[in-house]
Formats: structure tokens, C-alpha cells, sequence
């Protein structure tokens, strides 16, 4: 096994896009990204091709989740007609990146990413209020280390910042009303094509939805298709959600902190999970991290619960480095390590692993 650090520009991109008309707010989300979405676009196809999906069945996929989008929130797939406009790429170029997830569940030979989140309920019992607060990994394919970019997205119900990847809506990120977003993918059998994808639904949860309760009930109104997990709080509230072609389904916390890596923690759609593509790795990732929770007194802060996603040689990689001895598809790696927390409204993102902390700057985005 041959790791390496990850590379990544000198300057991460950050893209900001204002105004009440998502197709405007699109149109400058693509001309800010017009020179950097080819490179993402010919990764992706390289990674569709790998999976045995070709160009005719991408579009095919891209133009009915564009449909889809489109009869849930027109306003969303106006979005992405004017990231096309503004870079002068194909719709259903665009689409298929905001899909990506969807096409991809087509392959048996492109896995998932393995993300690891954790969200932590303070209690405040003899000492400072209540608090809630969030921190993930966002773990991807090392060739895309350079197709991603820091957002402020402003103009809708509510402002939005947070990370996304070049060319799709959103990701994980927090809003102006205090509702913070992670994200993980998940995988059941029955994933495909054919409700809103999960990138999509991310994104629209954050621009709409003011509260939990909200969210969740915005969440259970869209047609799903695929599998992943939100990891959705505020300042009084959390809750994490398994989402599947068979519904969605809360997950209990565990003394005031819910960890999540990529498997699904229900027992319906674990049922029918795509296990041979998440274990070992997501039980291990898992374990290790409630292990460690167990310990001394719970973080008190995000940057206490961030070290806890720390890890080297040995110990499961939730810290993850790039294999460069496995080819194109399997070379993981920790793209950025996210920290989200309700009460500034604040996005806190280093373009960097867990590891890189206090090495690295974090770039600070506040939505309020």
C-alpha cells in the first residue's frame, strides 16, 4: 500500500450566487464554474464507464432525474439549467453530475465513498446552555480532490453555506435559520434512477426548511430512489435519518450523540443493504468511533469532537488516505473535514483530513 497526501490547489474555489430567481442564482454558480466543471465531468465518465454504464444510459439516467426534479421543485431544476447556461455545458451534462450518486448506484465495481459524521448534543446541566454541534469527513475519489468548492448560496427562504461538489446544488452545509445538513451515502439493492436525488434533496432542505421537524417532513414528502443518511440538527433538536427506496427512518441517538458512517442503522432497509460494498469498512469505521465516545467525559466542543475523527496506522480509517496501489474507482481518500454548529450559523471547512487540524485553516461561513 502505497498513500500519499492528498492534492489540492493553492486557492479552493468559493462560489457565491445571489437572488430570488434560482435560475439567476445558477447562471452565476456556472460562470464561476465554467473553466472547472469539464475536469469533473470527465472524471465522472471515467468512473461511469469503469462501472460499466455507458454515455446512452448516462443521459438517459440524467434527463429522467432532471424530469424528476423538476415535478418535485421546478425552481431546483432551474437551478441547474442555469449552472448549464452559465458554463455553456449541456443540461443533461449538469443533471448527471447533481445524479451522480443515482447512476453510480448502477455499478457493481465503483463503491461508495466512506464518510464518517458525528453530532453532539450538550446538555448544559451545571454549566454552559445547551448546545448542538456537527463534524464529518467527506471522504470521495482522489482524482475529484480539486472538483469541489466552498458555496454561499443567498436569495431563497433561507441563505446557505457550506461545501459542494462543482456543478451539483448541495451537499452538507447550514442555513440562516439555524438547521444544519451532513451527509452520507448509504446503499440498498433497489437504488437507481427515479425519484429526487439525494445531492438535490439536500440542497433543497437547506434553502427551504427553517427547523428538524421541518426537514424531516420536507424529507418524507420526496419520491426516493436511492439510499444515504442526513444528519440534521438545530438548536434544540436532532435527529438522523436513513433514507431508501423504502422509506425513511429515524435512527436513536446514543447519549446525546449520533455517529453515522455508511451503512444503514434500521432495520428495514438494512434488510436489503448493499453490504458487500460497506463491510468490513463501515461496522469497523463505526465501532471504532463509539469506542472512543465511550471514553472521559463527551467533546464538549466541535473541535473536540473533530479530534475524535483522527486516526493512523492501524486503526480504521476514518481518517482516510488515498491507496495509490489500487486503480481509478478505489483510491479513497478525505477530501475536506466539515464542522457544522446551529448557534453562530457557521460552516466551518478545512480542505484537509481530520489529521490536518491545526495545520490547515479552516475557511468560516456564516449563513446568518
Amino acid at each position: 500500500m502505497t498513500t500519499t497526501p492528498i492534492p489540492r490547489p493553492a486557492h479552493r474555489r468559493h462560489v457565491e450566487a445571489t437572488g430570488a430567481d434560482p435560475r439567476a442564482r445558477g447562471t452565476a454558480r456556472g460562470e464561476r464554474l465554467r473553466d472547472a466543471l469539464p475536469a469533473a465531468i470527465d472524471t465522472y465518465d471515467r468512473l461511469f464507464a469503469l462501472g460499466g454504464i455507458s454515455p446512452a444510459r448516462v443521459r438517459e439516467d440524467a434527463e429522467r432525474a432532471l424530469d424528476d426534479i423538476g415535478r418535485f421543485r421546478p425552481g431546483a431544476r432551474a437551478e441547474i439549467e442555469g449552472i448549464a447556461h452559465g458554463s455553456g455545458i449541456d443540461t443533461w451534462r449538469i443533471g448527471a453530475l447533481n445524479a451522480r450518486t443515482e447512476i453510480l448506484a448502477r455499478s457493481a465495481t465503483v463503491p461508495p465513498g466512506e464518510c464518517t459524521t458525528l453530532v453532539r448534543r450538550t446538555t448544559g446541566a451545571g454549566g454552559p446552555a445547551p448546545r448542538t454541534f456537527g463534524v464529518q469527513t467527506w471522504d470521495w475519489h482522489v482524482e475529484l480532490s480539486g472538483a469541489w468548492h466552498t458555496q454561499e448560496i443567498r436569495g431563497g427562504r433561507h441563505d446557505v453555506v457550506g461545501l459542494t461538489e462543482d456543478g451539483i446544488l448541495g451537499k452538507i452545509g447550514i442555513n440562516s435559520a439555524g438547521l444544519a445538513l451532513h451527509f452520507n451515502i448509504l446503499g440498498h439493492v433497489r437504488d437507481g434512477v427515479g425519484g429526487v436525488p439525494v445531492h438535490v434533496l439536500a440542497a433543497i432542505v437547506l434553502e427551504e426548511a427553517g427547523s428538524v421537524a421541518e426537514a424531516v417532513e420536507l424529507v418524507r414528502s420526496a419520491p426516493l430512489a436511492s439510499s444515504g443518511s442526513f444528519a440534521l440538527f438545530d438548536g434544540v433538536d436532532a435527529v438522523l435519518l436513513d433514507l431508501s427506496p423504502v422509506g425513511v427512518f429515524p435512527v436513536p441517538a446514543e447519549n446525546g450523540t449520533l455517529v453515522r458512517t455508511n451503512h444503514f442503522l434500521t432495520p428495514e432497509p438494512a434488510a436489503n443493504e448493499k453490504t458487500w460494498l460497506y463491510q468490513p469498512d463501515s461496522g469497523e469505521r463505526h465501532d471504532f468511533v463509539r469506542d472512543r465516545l465511550g471514553r472521559g467525559r463527551g467533546p464538549a466542543t466541535p473541535e473536540e469532537l473533530a479530534g475524535l475523527l483522527v486516526t493512523g496506522d492501524g486503526e480504521p480509517a476514518v481518517t482516510c488516505l488515498p491507496d495509490l496501489d489500487k486503480p481509478l474507482g478505489q483510491r479513497w481518500a478525505s477530501l475536506a473535514t466539515v464542522a457544522l454548529d446551529p448557534a453562530t450559523r457557521t460552516a466551518r471547512i478545512l480542505d484537509g483530513t481530520p489529521a490536518d487540524i491545526g495545520s490547515r485553516d479552516w475557511r468560516v461561513l456564516t449563513a446568518a
